[in-house]
């Protein structure tokens, strides 16, 4: 495993993530293999770990403070999420501060995160979406600001609403936030245009999300997939996006070198971007673990295959399944 620093906080985090979400309310998961998973990751030295309030309503920030007291010796980063007031996946342009992250809203939820992880304090609290706007509403970072000063939490981050890295610009270049949580995979190659510049300026952690494009970057998705019900996967794969999807995808394969995945090929060109200071699979299965932490062991990509992967980027706009 290698490591990067994130952004001005100092910290020296594993270049591979851990994503949280899909073991708190995904179908499919067994807490019993998730714990075991996330303690092979930690074994391989990954050390950084993104939950929130959502994944299960706190079900997965309790295994992640089971994951916590089971490895006392080792520090291990914890990042949690503020769900929004309105409980709105993405935030509307509409929204106000007092919608989504009133300051008694704020502390609430910083309390009830660290009592379902049964912690005194996160390493990386963020707002689960992010109106650019919010910025000149002082209430939120003043809100902050104090907890911080209580010891709850170390920096604090947004997350960005899908397919709008615009949408933070300027709350990067305010100086109030550490760190941003921004989709950004082979498709998604947009917040190289306006996010990525700015957080270097301004020496802002960068999370990418999202590295498989929810399934897509795998190869394994057909145009036939489907998931068990009341699985988000089949909200967001409508036919209008699962079938693009798909065909992006396979036009990829041609390009995945012999004795590469296609899933190792996907997080080796996140890792070709220094900017980046952390990604954050979702991982399951310790067969999931050992391939996605292996692909920091390999390196960025070769630079040729690297520039034929950015002649796929595909410019999405936010849609009604696209939450």
């Amino acid at each position: 495993m290698r490591y990067r620093r994130f952004g001005r906080t100092g910290w020296q985090v594993s270049e591979i993530g851990y994503g949280m979400w899909g073991m708190g309310s995904w179908s499919g998961s067994d807490d019993e293999e998730s714990l075991a998973s996330l303690q092979h990751a930690v074994d391989r030295g990954c050390n950084f770990f993104d939950t929130a309030w959502a994944y299960g309503e706190g079900h997965s920030e309790n295994l992640l403070g089971q994951l916590v007291r089971a490895n006392t010796g080792k520090k291990l980063y914890t990042a949690t999420k503020i769900p929004p007031k309105n409980r709105q996946w993405p935030s509307r342009r509409e929204s106000s501060l007092d919608d989504c992250f009133p300051p008694d809203h704020i502390e609430e939820y910083i309390h009830r995160s660290l009592e379902n992880a049964r912690l005194e304090s996160f390493d990386l609290i963020q707002f689960h979406v992010w109106e650019d706007a919010w910025v000149e509403d002082d209430r939120w970072s003043k809100k902050v600001d104090e907890l911080r000063r209580q010891g709850l939490l170390q920096a604090i981050g947004i997350s960005i609403n899908r397919w709008e890295p615009w949408n933070s610009v300027r709350t990067v270049r305010s100086g109030l936030i550490d760190a941003v949580q921004v989709i950004y995979n082979i498709f998604d190659q947009n917040p190289e245009d306006e996010l990525f510049p700015a957080c270097r300026e301004n020496d802002v952690a960068v999370i990418a999300r999202v590295p498989f494009d929810e399934g897509t970057l795998t190869g394994t998705l057909t145009k036939e997939s489907r998931w068990p019900e009341g699985d988000w996967r089949n909200i967001y794969f409508v036919p209008e996006n699962l079938i693009p999807s798909v065909e992006r995808a396979d036009a990829l394969k041609p390009l995945v070198p012999a004795g590469m995945t296609m899933p190792e090929m996907a997080l080796r060109f996140i890792l070709s971007n220094p900017t980046v200071s952390t990604i954050i699979p979702g991982m399951r299965k310790l067969s999931h673990v050992e391939s996605n932490i292996s692909a920091s062991d390999q390196g960025p990509l070769p630079e040729e295959l690297h520039t034929h992967l950015r002649n796929h980027r595909w410019d999405r706009q936010p849609t009604k399944w696209s939450q």
